[in-house]
């Protein structure tokens, strides 16, 4: 069956002149799990920055090049320290470009953003091996087994900037309380203590919230059913280089096909900055279940 989850805006610049009704209906779209797709809106390579749009600066070892939250000391890349002082740059403008498109949609939200990565991926995805749970490939709603959220939103912008005509192409599947309605009968509870011992461990970075643990169990859960992944109502997109997109990516089940080259900023923001808190997975799972997961 298929659906249509996009939603398509004019905005040519990362600091758009937005006024207030237009605000209030994107942010409405974006928390009812549309994906706001920005054709026109293309991330400037600088002449200089062309090198960088390979896999060959990649050190292997991480599938993304990146500068961790607050951090912003560049992982995941090998070169001369010139060479990546400039890539760190790169990355430095585009997420400060992603800041300004998102504060300038989003009021609502500058007071409550963490800043979080900012990330390059460079390398193909399609024909990448990997285990189930890590095969983004399939469809899934984002959840990290070792960095609770709590149930703060997972907000991000990405921007295709592949030099060679290639699109990301991508599935969207059917709505999030769909989703959970079908999985959450299938998913044990935590263990009394286990969120204690997982963080004991260093497993976690802190203490997993019974939400966190739900949300990791239906990412697993919805990744290994093959009849699901074929079955479930969904749409395939294709953002082309020169497009960006917004989404709410612990909402939005979504997979990615292939494609490479692509830039990525992520934001936390806590239930409480939201416009209507109700559309948060959180409070879906809490409806769903009859309790307090937080």
């Amino acid at each position: 069956m298929e659906i249509n989850l996009i939603e398509e805006l004019p905005f040519d610049h990362w600091n758009p002149a937005v006024d207030a009704a237009v605000q209030s209906s994107v942010t409405t779209a974006l928390e009812r799990g549309r994906v706001l797709y920005l054709p026109r809106l293309g991330f400037q390579v600088r002449p200089e920055e062309q090198r960088f749009l390979a896999a060959d600066w990649s050190d292997g070892k991480s599938k993304n090049i990146y500068l961790r939250g607050a951090e912003r000391r560049l992982r995941g890349a090998h070169g001369n320290p010139d060479d990546l002082r400039g890539l760190r740059e790169m990355l430095e403008r585009f997420g400060q470009q992603a800041r300004q498109l998102v504060e300038a949609l989003f009021p609502h939200y500058r007071a409550h953003l963490e800043f979080g990565n900012t990330s390059f991926r460079p390398c193909e995805i399609e024909g990448r091996s990997s285990s189930y749970r890590k095969d983004d490939t399939r469809l899934h709603a984002d959840a990290f087994p070792s960095n609770p959220t709590g149930g703060a939103r997972l907000l991000r912008v990405f921007c295709n900037v592949n030099p060679f005509g290639k699109p990301r192409v991508w599935r969207v599947g059917e709505p999030f309380p769909d989703m959970a309605a079908k999985f959450l009968p299938k998913v044990r509870r935590q263990w009394p203590g286990e969120a204690a011992l997982l963080n004991a461990l260093g497993i976690t970075k802190r203490r997993r919230s019974e939400y966190d643990h739900l949300m990791n169990e239906l990412h697993d859960r919805v990744k290994a059913d093959l009849d699901y992944q074929r079955d479930v109502p969904q749409q395939r997109v294709e953002f082309p280089p020169g497009a960006t997109w917004i989404v709410f990516s612990d909402q939005v089940l979504h997979a990615v096909l292939s494609g490479a080259l692509m830039l990525e900023q992520t934001w936390m923001l806590p239930v409480d900055g939201l416009l209507d808190r109700d559309t948060a997975p959180l409070k879906v799972l809490e409806r769903l279940t009859g309790r307090a997961l937080v």
